[in-house]
C-alpha cells in the first residue's frame, strides 16, 4: 500500500492519495481544488487514480473531487447517507457510485469500508483501510471531520453557518452516538487520519499531528472521553470558533457540484491609474501586502487582506460571491497565489491585480494616502484612562472572554462590516486582536465604512497584558453609540 497526505496550510486541509503498488490503482480521499497536486503525485509513484471519494459535504473548502474524477476518468463514489437535504446534486451522472455504511471501495488489493459517522453533517462517512495484501487486520481510518486528533467536529455549522435552525443540538447527540460505536467495535491500534489540523474553524481545540490512533485519542480526546449524551453535547457546543460566512456558500457549491476549473486562472495587470474607476464603482479591492506595509499608506476605500495562512478564511468572511474581485499586489506571483487561494474558497471572478503603482497614481491625484496610526499599549492605556479612546476587541468571543482590557466592546473581525453602523462617528477606537493582524484588517474595513478616528494596536493584547495592566474576563461589553 502507497499512502501519501496533501496539506494546505491556509485551509488547515489534509487529503490522501491511498494506491496499490502491485495493481498501479490508486483512491483519492477529500481532494481540495488544487487537482494537479493529487495527478502529479500519482504519477511519481507509477499509479493511476481510478477511484475519488469524499467524507462529506464540505463546508470550509470547494471540493476537487467532482474534476479530479472528471480529469483522470474515476469513479466518483458520494455517500447516500443522511436523508433528502444533504444528497448531492449530481449524483445521477455516470461516473457517480453512491455508498453507504458497509460498502466498500476497492483499488487493487486495498479496500476501504464505508462506516456511517454522522453528526457533523447527516451524511458524513469515514473510510476503514484495510491493506489485504499483508492483514486482514484494519490498519487506519480516514476520518474526516469525524474525529480529529484532540478534537471532534462540531455539530453547529448546519444551524451557525448554514441556517438549518434547530439541528445542533440534535446533531450533538447524534455525534456522540456516532463515537460511542465507532470506539467500541475498532481496535485502539487503529490509524487516524484526520482532514483537518490546527487552525480550522471546523472544532475548536484541533492538534497540529498529521496522525493519531484511536487508543490514544480515547486516552486524550475530550469528544472521546465523555461519560454521558448530555456532557458531551453540552461541551461541544461551547467554545467553538464564529463560523466564517462564507461556509453556508460552500455548502450549496459542493452539494450541487463545483464548477469545472481546467486549473487555476492568472489574472491580468491593471494599470495603475483604474483604481479610480475601480472606487468609483464601488468595486471590491483588496489589497494583499502585509500590515506593515498597509500602515506605511494605502488606497483608501480598499481593504486589506494580508496574503498568508488567514488569507482565504478572511476573504471568505469580507469577500462577495456575486460581485469581481480586484487585487492590490507588490507582484505578480503574489496575484497570482492570492487568486488561486480564492479560488479554493469559490471566489473564482478575479478580473485582474494592480501593483504599486496605483498607490503612487492615488498619491498624485490626491496629495497622500490613507494611513493606519500604530500605537503601543502604554499609549492605548494612556488614552483609555484618560477617556480619548475607547477599545474594540476584534477577537473572536471566547478569546476575549478568557482576558480583556476592561470596558473593551468585543466585534469579532468577520462580523465588523455588518456592525461598523454601531461605532460613533465621532470618537476615536483602538483596534486590537492576539498579534495585529486582525485588527489592521479591521482599520481598513472601519475606514471604507466610513470611520476615520481608527488605530491599531500592532502587538495586541498579549503586549498589554504583559505589562500588567488591568484585565477582565467574562461577558462581552455591549457597543456604545453615542
Amino acid at each position: 500500500m502507497i499512502l501519501k497526505r496533501f496539506y494546505d496550510e491556509n485551509l488547515a486541509q489534509a487529503s490522501f492519495l491511498v494506491g496499490c503498488g502491485a495493481t498501479g490503482e490508486a483512491v483519492v480521499i477529500d481532494a481540495n481544488r488544487d487537482v494537479e497536486q493529487y495527478i502529479r503525485a500519482a504519477a511519481s509513484e507509477g499509479l493511476r487514480i481510478t477511484a475519488v471519494t469524499e467524507t462529506h459535504i464540505h463546508a470550509d473548502y470547494v471540493s476537487g473531487s467532482r474534476e479530479l474524477a472528471e480529469r483522470t476518468g474515476a469513479q466518483l463514489y458520494l455517500s447516500d447517507e443522511g436523508d433528502s437535504e444533504w444528497k448531492y446534486a449530481f449524483a445521477s451522472q455516470p461516473n457517480v457510485t453512491l455508498v453507504r455504511d458497509g460498502d466498500s471501495i476497492r483499488v487493487g488489493k486495498v479496500r476501504l469500508d464505508v462506516v456511517k459517522t454522522p453528526g457533523h453533517t447527516p451524511e458524513h462517512i469515514a473510510f476503514i483501510v484495510t491493506d489485504t495484501a499483508s492483514s486482514d487486520v484494519p490498519l487506519g481510518a480516514f476520518t474526516g471531520d469525524f474525529i480529529f486528533v484532540g478534537d471532534v467536529g462540531r455539530p453547529d455549522l448546519l444551524e451557525r453557518a448554514a441556517g438549518f435552525e434547530g439541528t445542533m443540538e440534535k446533531g450533538a447527540r447524534v455525534l456522540f452516538q456516532s463515537l460511542e460505536k465507532f470506539k467500541s467495535s475498532l481496535p485502539d491500534s487503529l490509524l487516524l487520519w484526520p482532514a483537518h489540523g490546527a487552525g480550522s474553524a471546523c472544532g475548536k481545540s484541533l492538534g497540529g499531528v498529521p496522525v493519531s490512533t484511536l487508543g490514544y485519542e480515547k486516552a486524550s480526546n475530550w469528544g472521546l472521553r465523555a461519560n454521558s449524551e448530555d456532557e458531551f453535547a453540552n461541551a461541544v457546543l461551547q467554545g467553538q470558533p464564529e463560523p466564517p460566512k462564507y461556509f453556508k456558500e460552500m455548502k450549496r457549491i459542493n452539494k450541487v457540484g463545483p464548477t469545472i476549473l481546467g486549473g487555476f486562472k492568472t489574472p491580468p495587470r491593471l494599470g495603475g491609474n483604474v483604481i479610480f474607476d475601480l472606487l468609483e464603482r464601488d468595486e471590491m479591492v483588496i489589497d494583499v501586502r502585509s500590515a506593515g506595509d498597509v500602515a506605511t499608506g494605502y488606497v483608501p476605500g480598499t481593504i486589506n487582506i494580508p496574503l498568508g495562512k488567514s488569507f482565504t478564511t478572511w476573504a471568505g468572511w469580507f469577500v462577495p460571491y456575486d460581485k469581481p474581485v480586484y487585487l492590490i499586489a507588490e507582484s505578480e506571483n503574489e496575484a497570482n497565489q492570492a487568486a488561486r487561494d480564492l479560488a479554493m474558497i469559490g471566489l473564482d471572478d478575479v478580473r485582474g491585480w494592480l501593483g504599486i503603482d496605483a498607490l503612487r497614481q492615488y498619491e498624485k491625484r490626491f496629495g497622500e494616502l490613507a494611513m493606519v496610526p500604530q500605537v503601543s499599549a502604554r499609549e492605548l492605556q494612556s488614552r483609555v484612562s484618560s477617556g480619548v479612546a475607547e477599545v474594540v476587541d476584534v477577537r473572536g468571543t471566547t478569546e476575549y472572554a478568557a482576558g480583556h482590557v476592561p470596558g473593551a466592546t468585543n466585534i469579532p473581525l468577520g462580523y465588523l462590516p455588518e456592525r461598523a453602523s454601531e461605532l460613533s462617528q465621532s470618537k476615536q477606537f483602538v483596534l486590537h486582536c492576539g498579534g495585529g493582524v486582525r485588527s489592521a484588517i479591521a482599520a481598513t474595513i472601519l475606514q471604507r465604512a466610513g470611520l476615520k478616528n481608527v488605530v491599531n494596536l500592532p502587538g495586541g493584547f498579549p503586549e498589554y497584558r504583559d505589562l500588567g495592566f488591568p484585565v477582565e474576563t467574562g461577558a462581552v461589553h455591549e457597543v456604545t453609540t453615542t
